[in-house]
């Protein structure tokens, strides 16, 4: 796995994980990396500084997990901060992994929005802002529906003031 730090073309500071570099260039060419801030499908590897192993750092890394199998006492707990979605800089400040539980309960709350969605509406496919520009300028019926379209697409029903919202995209969808 290999974390890189990535900007979007607004400036959001993130970072993602990545099977190996070939991954993230083949999802970025994909369009499937955009910003958890802005949704912006436009970002690039930042600058960053390599994690380079030392003999120092793996001394300080079985100092603290001796120190975490002694098992602290209670006082000597801080209670756990607020997690918020973004910190200052626009990172994430916490994040979720797969072996989490509220990473699985959000996930499945996820799964059976997308399912409620997608079962009370109609799938059009690639013609999604086409259809949704027909509805709106009133050449057809009012109805649910649910497709793709591209980023550009995206924004211009947003600016014509075409109501649009995104499904939630599960983890797997990716894989």
């Amino acid at each position: 796995m290999i974390r890189y730090s990535l900007l979007c073309d607004n400036a959001h500071g993130f970072e993602a994980w990545f099977r190996n570099s070939g991954d993230y260039d083949a999802q970025s060419a994909r369009g499937l990396v955009s910003c958890p801030v802005c949704g912006s499908p436009v970002v690039t590897k930042a600058l960053m500084a390599p994690a380079v192993a030392t003999a120092e750092k793996r001394e300080e890394r079985q100092q603290a997990a001796a120190a975490v199998a002694a098992g602290p006492s209670p006082a000597a707990v801080p209670a756990p901060e607020p997690v918020t979605p973004g910190g200052v800089d626009g990172t994430s400040s916490a994040a979720l992994i797969p072996s989490d539980a509220r990473y699985a309960e959000l996930v499945g709350k996820l799964r059976e929005l997308r399912a409620q969605m997608t079962a009370n509406a109609d799938y059009v496919g690639s013609s999604f802002a086409e259809e949704a520009r027909k509805m709106h300028y009133g050449e057809t019926d009012h109805r649910n529906i649910y497709g793709e379209t591209n980023a550009e697409d995206a924004r211009s029903l947003l600016e014509e003031g075409i109501s649009i919202l995104p499904l939630p995209v599960l983890p797997d969808d990716r894989n």
